[in-house]
């Protein structure tokens, strides 16, 4: 069997672990059309063709991780992948992208390796400052609720030593453009002064390097390296909400920087004065600077939002489309895009022009899986039914396995679909502290990550949530 036969049949392999893992629409909207090309074993560079940019941008995008870890476990983990775009299928004028990205070789380290990778980066051109990219200025679209904390991120990122909105607290709902705006922010200056340490970190991943600093006994290094930051981004900072050794260590962390004239940005789901489990003294610090929402884009915002897309993805949808999109999915940015990116697949998949009967198709779907308004009780009487147990059991000091399974998952949706405390979501199940629901929360998001029928458990579950 010749070399490049070989290769094709573990292309195939790959497609056969890709199908178990999605759905079976998005598997052949996706993944079927793509062409196996070529696997040059000496460069380790697996060539793939694909339809479109648009077509590249999904599989490099909300599907890089899977597509990854798949080729990565059958050619290998040094692996990477060049795609092959068709821009002119007439005059076959094709273009060759690589796939991977920093955002895709930091998720292949491990837990333990997270924090120790990161404390690596000793000058300013080896430091990964984890920015995103895609998330620039020049696609931030301004609009009325987004323009104060947009015009303060520019000036700051003019002048990131001025120290007048120091530090910079960003909070509204998700999916208003927070993420969007910090990386920016971080971009800009990394343009305007690339000799500053700029870092962006979900709080979650300092949580967990906080934590392996401790396990691993190198805490010192752990404090010293962000005490090394210029710029200090970190996103949904309420995550650190009843983590009291975490907020203590970002305490000290957020004093040096401040002390020393380094920009802090921060982001939240909520104002400070409405966050629970948060350390007054660093609440106190968080309204040092400027305080600024990003507010739910109105009407015109979501056009000049819906009108730039269409332009960079190259579609042609017609004003009453957009006026209807715009009028009817304005909750979120985020909203916005995975509209106009269904609207996009609805027509390649069906062949079909996008009208107003696709749009409010798409658009009624769209709202129809929103969740609004998810009580702890529906939570309960959803996981009841899907376990066949009941709220005797839940609450209950059972330890049968089927219950606790039950009873940790209902804590987990609890903290994603609520506005409930940990504490209060173990008061209400049964007076358990917020240190079982913390366990409960991480247990179930271990186990949804290795087990795919209790995952599809849970999505059904969430599906119910949100009819």
């Amino acid at each position: 069997m010749s070399s490049e036969v070989a290769s094709g049949k573990q292309w195939e392999r790959c497609l056969e672990v890709i199908k178990c893992n999605v759905k079976d629409h998005e598997f052949q909207t996706w993944f079927n059309p793509i062409e196996f090309i070529s696997f040059e074993r000496d460069k380790k560079e697996l060539l793939l063709g694909v339809q479109s940019n648009y077509f590249f941008e999904m599989l490099d995008g909300p599907y890089k991780q899977l597509i990854y870890n798949v080729v990565w476990r059958i050619f290998g983990q040094d692996a990477r992948i060049v795609y092959r775009i068709q821009t002119d299928s007439t005059n076959n004028i094709a273009i060759q992208v690589e796939g991977e990205s920093a955002a895709v070789k930091k998720q292949r380290l491990s837990k333990d390796n997270t924090f120790k990778n990161l404390n690596q980066k000793t000058t300013d051109e080896e430091l990964d400052s984890q920015l995103n990219k895609d998330y620039r200025f020049d696609n931030f679209i301004e609009g009325e609720s987004n323009k104060l904390p947009r015009s303060i991120g520019q000036s700051i990122a003019e002048n990131p030593t001025q120290g007048t909105f120091n530090p910079l607290f960003i909070y509204g709902s998700s999916g208003v453009g927070k993420t969007h705006l910090v990386n920016a922010i971080g971009l800009r200056i990394k343009e305007l002064h690339p000799s500053l340490r700029v870092l962006y970190v979900g709080a979650h991943q300092f949580e967990v390097q906080f934590t392996d600093s401790r396990r691993n006994n190198n805490f010192n290094d752990f404090i010293h390296f962000y005490q090394t930051i210029d710029v200090l981004i970190i996103d949904d900072i309420q995550e650190l909400a009843l983590k009291e050794g975490t907020q203590l260590a970002f305490f000290h962390i957020f004093n040096h920087l401040k002390m020393n004239g380094k920009q802090i940005i921060l982001t939240s789901d909520r104002h400070p004065a409405s966050m629970k489990g948060m350390e007054e003294r660093l609440l106190t610090r968080f309204k040092w600077g400027l305080t600024t929402e990003l507010e739910k884009p109105n009407h015109d915002l979501c056009k000049k939002i819906l009108l730039s897309k269409i332009r960079r993805d190259g579609l042609t949808i017609s004003e009453d489309v957009v006026d209807y999109v715009a009028e009817n999915a304005n909750e979120s940015v985020r909203d916005l895009e995975g509209i106009v990116n269904s609207l996009m697949a609805y027509s390649v998949v069906y062949n079909r022009d996008i009208d107003i009967e696709m749009a409010e198709q798409v658009v009624r779907r769209t709202l129809k899986y929103q969740v609004r308004n998810v009580t702890l009780e529906a939570i309960i009487e959803a996981v009841c039914t899907m376990w066949n147990v009941t709220q005797e059991d839940i609450f209950s000091k059972s330890r049968k396995a089927h219950i606790v399974q039950a009873r940790q998952t209902a804590m987990c949706l609890a903290q994603k679909h609520t506005k409930l405390t940990v504490s209060k979501i173990g008061l209400h199940i049964g007076g358990r502290n917020h240190a079982t629901v913390l366990h409960a929360i991480k247990q179930v998001k271990d186990r949804m990550a290795i087990d795919k029928n209790f995952a599809q458990q849970v999505s059904e579950i969430e599906s119910q949530l949100k009819a």
